[in-house]
């Protein structure tokens, strides 16, 4: 369904960039119009509740649409200010925090991690002195992937999963092989914070949100859950996608996964990281999250996208493909009754981000469809 009334001013604008049709709002606008309708297809085949997508080119907003209902069964739809939870996508924006501090000489990648959590160690303690900053924004800890995620599914607290790291092996030395982490990963936070000397949404907020208008974006369940346009969570069942409530357990890992935001906010998020904010995020900074690191080969295996993946690795906060030879700048996430997915090409100053508020693999046919039309239009 299109956005009209709701979101007449956007698309009053987005219909005088092509009217003026320069040559790069022609070159993409079919593919947008085609990825439009096929989002709206696929989402309704697969009977997801609701959903949003955003396609920017430069600074400029190419398509938005968004789809169905906030909540199965109500009568609130979905529009261009409904906030959705981004759970790894979170990642993104922490890699760009911690990196502005670097860049400012106030944290150092090299800086090992118990120099802010003392607390952490491992079942032998040096191993533990050996992890920097830059292994844990860069999924090159060294720790079996996915660490004690059970517990935060548990909803156990975070002070009560630290210790328990005290047990563990690592499956490599820090810098060597790719070990994705949630827990881990949001220990950045602790440094963000005594660093700074505030908390970590509050400076997310100042250096990032309040300078690039993103004025739905929030950290936290408390944020999210007092957003009266929010899209409710929906999980599937083998009877369909069914409701269920908001959990606090991945918000207390805000770096990795805190972050909520409308699709509105999210092309501005894409706009900033493909340089078109340098006063937040100078080139500087843009190169440093998205220096390839660690390879991942896992990720070459992954349905709908295998195909097309030459390559691929992780930076900070961000993941690196070689998608049919070009590169492709890409993160997504799930938590419990949403996926989310934002990916740019920097060859072509284009991107796209996709909300869903069902749990669909859809998500990850219709972005790895996206750029296999780019890409072939872009070299056919």
């Amino acid at each position: 369904m299109s956005l009209k009334t709701a979101l007449s001013s956007l698309a009053v604008c987005s219909c005088a960039l092509l009217l003026n049709a320069p040559a790069w709002a022609q070159s993409y606008q079919n593919i947008g119009k085609s990825f439009q309708q096929n989002f709206h297809k696929q989402l309704k085949q697969n009977k997801v509740p609701g959903g949003a997508f955003v396609i920017v080119q430069g600074e400029n907003i190419i398509t938005l649409d968004t789809y169905g209902k906030r909540r199965q069964g109500s009568g609130k739809k979905v529009n261009a200010d409904t906030v959705f939870r981004l759970a790894s996508v979170s990642k993104t924006f922490a890699g760009a925090l911690a990196s502005q501090l670097v860049h400012e000489h106030k944290l150092s990648w090299q800086q090992p991690i118990n120099h802010y959590l003392p607390e952490f160690s491992l079942a032998v303690p040096t191993d533990s002195e050996a992890i920097t900053l830059g292994h844990v924004i860069g999924q090159s800890t060294g720790l079996m992937p996915n660490s004690y995620d059970n517990l935060v599914n548990a909803n156990v607290k975070l002070n009560k999963i630290i210790p328990k790291f005290a047990e563990l092996t690592p499956i490599c030395p820090p810098g060597v092989c790719y070990s994705y982490q949630n827990v881990a990963f949001s220990f950045i936070g602790q440094a963000i914070e005594q660093e700074s000397g505030q908390s970590y949404e509050q400076l997310i907020e100042k250096r990032i949100f309040a300078p690039l208008s993103m004025k739905t974006a929030s950290i936290g369940y408390e944020a999210f859950t007092h957003t009266p346009n929010r899209a409710e969570p929906h999980i599937k069942t083998k009877h369909g996608f069914k409701q269920v409530k908001v959990k606090p357990n991945y918000y207390q890992l805000a770096p990795a996964a805190g972050v909520n935001a409308s699709i509105k906010d999210m092309a501005k998020w894409l706009m900033a990281n493909m340089g078109h904010q340098p006063k937040v995020l100078s080139p500087r900074i843009i190169e440093d999250i998205t220096t390839p690191g660690v390879r991942t080969t896992k990720e070459l295996r992954r349905r709908d996208w295998r195909r097309y993946l030459d390559d691929a690795h992780y930076g900070k906060g961000w993941r690196i493909y070689q998608f049919n030879g070009h590169r492709l700048i890409y993160h997504a996430g799930w938590v419990a009754g949403y996926v989310t997915e934002v990916a740019y090409s920097p060859e072509l100053d284009l991107g796209i981000a996709i909300l869903l508020n069902g749990e669909s693999r859809v998500i990850s046919s219709l972005g790895a469809e996206f750029w296999h039309q780019v890409f072939a239009k872009d070299h056919g």
